[in-house]
């Protein structure tokens, strides 16, 4: 695990497109001045990852943004989650908190330490977190300069059996998982979406995960900016946990690369 120069990525799509697929938890990497404050030693470490990353879901988004007939923007996180997790609240608003996965991870997904007591997390929210929501904030204003929209597509991937952290593991865990969000997900995205992905299995909503990832610039305020996130269960596309991906693959960026294209239209 080597310093990375490049945290994130913002990746063009066609000029014309409002759809940014996000892929915020898919890597691995972690740079070796973040890997020294974490307490696992390198095997924990490598479980821990096979569990907590999203495996995969750039490739499905890569692949998706390929088949599209109008390319997407692709935003996508290269550091692991376990260096910063972008989609969290920086605040007391993260109800992950509870478990010690606010912005900056503290515990494993089975509930145990990651980082030393009395931890500092802010050099790392100023260094990663801050940058990536900036450089988001910015992707989603070009879009909305351009075409007068924006539709963000998170892209998420889920274990088949609940795992200790997650605070509402009891629910239904479908095939896919829609998370929705009252004021930035019209009924025709949802919509659209349900009919894209029901060659790939059952689809729920908000259950196990809800909710979406709206830039806090826009997030309540700008309703033309809407929002979807696409949480794939992980037994339909790969061998859990961390394995290869498998047959199930391309299924899913077939149906993901429908959405894209319902969503530009």
């Amino acid at each position: 695990m080597t310093d990375v120069p490049q945290p994130f990525a913002f990746l063009p799509g066609d000029p014309d497109s409002s759809v940014i697929l996000h892929v915020p938890h898919s890597a691995r990497e972690i740079p070796a001045g973040v890997r020294s404050g974490i307490v696992l030693d390198d095997a924990g470490l490598e479980r821990e990852l096979d569990h907590i990353t999203d495996a995969h879901t750039a490739t499905i988004a890569e692949a998706a943004a390929e088949a599209a007939a109008v390319a997407p923007w692709r935003f996508e996180n290269r550091l692991s989650r376990l260096v910063v997790d972008p989609e969290r609240f920086p605040d007391e608003r993260e109800e992950m908190l509870a478990v010690g996965m606010g912005a900056v991870y503290t515990r494993t997904t089975h509930r145990e330490a990651l980082r030393p007591g009395g931890f500092d997390a802010e050099p790392l929210i100023g260094r990663y977190f801050r940058p990536y929501a900036r450089a988001m904030t910015e992707a989603v204003a070009d879009r909305l300069a351009a075409t007068g929209r924006a539709v963000i597509i998170d892209v998420h991937s889920y274990p088949s059996a609940p795992l200790p952290y997650e605070l509402h593991g009891d629910g239904p865990r479908p095939e896919i998982c829609l998370g929705t969000d009252s004021f930035h997900t019209p009924p025709g995205l949802l919509a659209a979406a349900r009919e894209a992905f029901a060659p790939c299995g059952e689809t729920g909503t908000d259950s196990p995960f809800a909710g979406t990832y709206v830039p806090l610039e826009f997030y309540g305020k700008r309703a033309e900016v809407s929002a979807l996130m696409v949480e794939i269960r992980r037994d339909t596309y790969m061998a859990e946990p961390g394995g290869p991906a498998g047959e199930g693959l391309p299924r899913l960026a077939s149906a993901l690369a429908t959405l894209v294209d319902a969503a530009s239209g």
